[in-house]
């Protein structure tokens, strides 16, 4: 998979296990979730919390789809 930018953050214990548990319980990863999330912060219209799991498990999907074409080459 080709290097994408990180994003770090510094933020509470709370609300690292918050994100962690709502992820987790969505069945996606948090890197998704933030991914799904930016095109409402490009005024793309604003997502429903549902919307952004929906856009986060095809996220995900597509990841995982890419990363089992590279196994196999």
């Amino acid at each position: 998979m080709p290097s994408k930018p990180a994003i770090h953050a510094h933020v509470s214990d709370a609300a690292h296990d918050s994100w962690h548990d709502f992820a987790a319980a969505s069945g996606v990863s948090v890197s998704a979730m933030i991914e799904a999330l930016a095109p409402s912060l490009n005024g793309a219209g604003h997502l429903t919390l549902g919307e952004v799991v929906v856009a986060a498990r095809k996220i995900d999907a597509a990841r995982r789809r890419s990363r089992g074409r590279k196994k196999k080459s």
